[in-house]
């Protein structure tokens, strides 16, 4: 009887280890390293509007030009 004791103890500290060992770890960290935003831009197509614009309007006061 004691033996069946001491395996029914042995078991449930078995089990009670096992479920231990698999609780999940939930962790919050920062970042090793800075979060960089690589953002490709083309500020060209701006620019060209922009200069086209001007030329509309120096063609347009100097008729004469050409």
């Amino acid at each position: 009887m004691k033996s069946k004791f001491w395996m029914a103890v042995a078991s449930i500290a078995l089990g009670l280890a096992t479920v231990a060992g698999c609780t999940p770890r939930v962790a919050i960290e920062a970042p090793k390293e800075p979060i960089t935003i690589n953002m490709n831009i083309k500020i060209e197509h701006e620019i060209r509007v922009k200069v086209d614009k001007d030329l509309e309007q120096v063609f347009a006061d100097k008729e004469d030009i050409f």
